[in-house]
């Protein structure tokens, strides 16, 4: 029973009582001081276990949308479910909370260890060093193929030895906090963050139903825990009602406030395979802070038979959601076990084939930049993957540092005249890739009509396009689109970047690729590599060019029919206008092999050098970094104001909670005057253990945390008298109220100020959370 709480209302013992023998002293010694009992088994576990239950499957239910339902499930549901049942039992047989702990994370390791790693184990249950050592493979395994794969993703052993292990660590945190520690709202975070990582990992809105069945399981432990600490109050009244209240209160704003304010915080930006050591790719249009380092690492040098090296490209993003272009994460295959797709085109086009060598250098990253199209990639090292839609390739757990290898590319090369009869059109794909988000900002289609306007063809139509966004209109700068406010993908911040002709490869890739597609033309972007800069050092004859890490690159690509996905450059200043030779002189022959259409028969001629031109970057460009006008504050005030909000939350739900304890002490609530001290020494970090009685508590808050002596005293004679007098309790109490916020007053006001318990006890008052008796109440001490 926790320090000083008054049992409920009994008859005045008769001497000598059991366990009980009579003062003699004053305030120093207990009127009643009550000798160590037998322990009591906590009430309500039965209930709270299987509220805890309920809530742990409600908060996985979304990941069902993530990982497809199997054999995970079950394991999930079965393990979560004979963890909960061991720790109350064990509970029930007055097992230490600590070998509670222990039993439970005995059996969960064995439960795992059976289900993955059974073939390596000392008789298929006890895991041995071997058994440990595929823990870190399978981990990495795990999180790249949740980076790479698609939604749902296949329950792989990896993906559900993570999933699995993952709750069960989860259902052994949890049932400590709420079983042993009776923290319910502490276990809260952790069931939202687990409900958060879904719409995490998938962006995607908030799915109602799941919230709602989350936010009522959730509430329903807060109020399941609650009911196991109610008592009557001298007028009959349950003790825990505004505890459930201000518990109810505290678990809506923690659900709340996560869901709404999540999405307002700046999102995360996903850097696949880095390590720390080595540059990496963003695989999404957020390129800007990437260019804007003034530091720089050679990522690549690469060397081809081509007439000109090619874009390296290392994924691509298809979908236009209306703010953001999302990366493609399509079905992919094992690279050494399946052999790539022919490159399709119509009998008449050119298709050659080449040769590009690769060797990174300092680049770490879970995306290989290949050459496009590629029909196959040698050399590489490790478990890579093949992603047929887009012709990439990608690694669940190895990394493209130190990789060295060879691209295959088919490249169909069309006439002038051949492309200009295509059409850019595309039926039957894998991705919408020609969808145009309602509520478009009207300058983007209007520019996209008012621009093309005097071309008849697709192509004419896309090169006017490209040549208006090269041309004298537009300006290269990494800095206007952040002290302009646009430095986004969305559909606002192209419309914003056109409005001021000013920006980096992102926003003339997604503008390019938006305008396009608001001509019926299908579309997307593609994030890699730059050519990059030629040197001296020859390889097999070849000239080697290196690739710097501010080369990273955003182009867009266009379908024709008959011919495949064709690049353009749109971006003011940097790598290369494609070019299509009239058929006249179009046979131009060159160290590549043709695989397919007709053979060069012109005599050869030189071909357009594809050395890419340097940026010639604005004087936005060289603006001292740091300055402020450079800074977007909008995504930081709005961080600030949540926390500000979130700040204040406690303070507040403590007056209310005083409050409503305030008004019941005046109505003659003993318990409740009794409360406001228990929570006032728990909030300035003060023990309230469960053994103390009534006055060797007071006695120690006077002597120890200056709790004023004549209040205190007859605030104990008031719980004494409410707790075993036959009658008087009413009279008794008459004052409690006014002495209770006396003591309090008095023990805030004691509190040494370089300590800084009285403002942790008024900004993060610890009473919300830990209760007089409990666990955490009995250990509490001032830092």
């Amino acid at each position: 029973m926790p320090a000083g709480t008054p049992p409920r209302s009994r008859p005045t013992p008769t001497w000598p009582s059991r366990g009980w023998r009579p003062s003699t002293g004053d305030l120093a010694v207990s009127a009643f001081e009550r000798t160590p009992a037998p322990a009591t088994r906590p009430r309500g576990e039965r209930r709270l276990t299987l509220a805890l239950y309920i809530a742990l499957l409600a908060a996985l239910a979304p990941l069902l949308s993530v990982v497809d339902p199997g054999a995970w499930t079950f394991a999930v549901a079965t393990l979560t479910a004979a963890l909960l049942a061991i720790g109350f039992v064990a509970r029930r047989l007055r097992v230490p909370a600590v070998a509670v702990t222990l039993l439970e994370a005995a059996v969960g390791a064995g439960a795992v260890t059976v289900m993955f790693f059974a073939d390596t184990a000392l008789f298929a249950l006890v895991p041995t060093p071997e058994s440990f050592g595929q823990i870190p493979v399978l981990i990495q395994s795990a999180s790249n193929e949740i980076l790479l794969g698609v939604a749902p993703l296949e329950p792989t052993r990896a993906v559900s030895f993570i999933i699995v292990a993952a709750m069960g660590i989860l259902t052994i945190a949890l049932d400590h906090v709420v079983l042993t520690a009776r923290m319910p709202l502490l276990a809260t975070i952790a069931l939202v963050t687990v409900w958060l990582i879904p719409a995490i990992a998938v962006p995607s809105g908030v799915n109602v139903l799941a919230f709602a069945v989350l936010a009522v399981a959730v509430l329903a432990l807060i109020r399941a825990e609650t009911r196991t600490r109610e008592t009557v109050a001298p007028r009959g009244r349950a003790d825990g009602a505004g505890v459930t209240a201000v518990a109810a209160a505290i678990g809506t704003v923690a659900i709340v406030g996560a869901i709404v304010a999540a999405p307002s915080l700046p999102p995360p930006v996903v850097r696949a395979g880095g390590n720390g050591l080595a540059a990496t790719i963003d695989p999404t249009l957020n390129l800007g802070d990437d260019l804007r380092q003034r530091g720089d690492v050679t990522a690549l040098r690469v060397r081809t038979n081509a007439s000109s090296i090619p874009y390296l490209r290392a994924t691509t993003l298809s979908t236009f959601t209306g703010a953001r272009w999302e990366p493609d994460r399509l079905r992919s295959v094992p690279l050494t076990e399946f052999a790539f797709d022919d490159v399709v085109a119509d009998e008449d086009i050119r298709v050659t084939e080449y040769r590009t060598n690769v060797t990174i250098e300092q680049l770490s990253s879970a995306y290989l930049p290949v050459a496009y199209p590629a029909v196959g990639v040698d050399g590489t090292e490790g478990l890579w993957r093949f992603v047929p839609y887009n012709r990439t390739v990608q690694t669940p757990q190895s990394n493209t540092l130190g990789q060295s290898y060879e691209v295959v590319t088919h490249l169909p090369r069309p006439t002038l005249e051949q492309i200009r009869g295509a059409e850019a059109r595309l039926d039957g794909g894998n991705v919408d890739v020609d969808v145009v988000p309602e509520g478009l900002p009207p300058i983007i289609e209007a520019l996209a009509l008012e621009v093309t306007a005097g071309a008849t063809n697709d192509f004419d139509r896309l090169s006017a396009l490209q040549s208006w966004f090269r041309g004298p209109d537009f300006t290269y700068s990494l800095l206007a689109p952040v002290q302009d406010g646009f430095d986004g993908e969305g559909a606002d911040a192209i419309a914003r970047f056109l409005e001021v002709r000013a920006g980096y490869c992102s926003h003339f890739a997604a503008a390019f690729a938006l305008m396009a597609r608001t001509l019926d033309m299908p579309s997307r972007i593609v994030v890699g590599f730059l050519p990059g800069t030629l040197t001296n050092d020859r390889e097999e004859s070849q000239r080697v060019a290196e690739v710097k890490m501010s080369q990273l690159h955003a182009w867009p690509e266009v379908f024709f029919e008959g011919i495949g996905w064709v690049p353009f450059e749109p971006t003011k200043s940097l790598g290369d206008v494609p070019r299509f030779l009239p058929a006249a002189i179009a046979g131009v022959d060159d160290d590549g092999e043709d695989v397919a259409g007709p053979r060069p028969t012109a005599t050869p001629t030189a071909t357009p050098s594809a050395t890419p031109v340097n940026p010639d970057f604005d004087d936005d460009a060289t603006a001292a970094p740091g300055s402020v006008q450079l800074v977007d504050l909008r995504p930081y005030l709005v961080t600030i104001g949540i926390i500000l909000v979130l700040g204040v939350t406690p303070t507040t739900l403590r007056a209310l909670r005083l409050r409503m304890l305030t008004r019941r002490a005046r109505s003659g609530d003993i318990t409740a005057a009794w409360r406001i001290v228990q929570d006032v020494a728990i909030d300035l970090g003060a023990p309230v253990p469960a053994s103390e009685s009534p006055r060797a508590f007071g006695m120690r808050l006077i002597e120890a945390h200056g709790a004023p002596s004549d209040e205190m005293r007859r605030l104990v004679n008031a719980v004494e008298h409410a707790s075993y007098a036959r009658a008087g309790a009413a009279e008794a109490g008459a004052r409690a109220a006014e002495d209770a916020e006396k003591v309090r007053i008095g023990m805030l006001d004691a509190a040494p100020t370089e300590s800084r318990a009285k403002a942790r006890a008024l900004l993060l008052p610890r009473s919300l959370i830990i209760r007089p008796g409990s666990a955490f109440a009995d250990r509490v001490a001032s830092a």
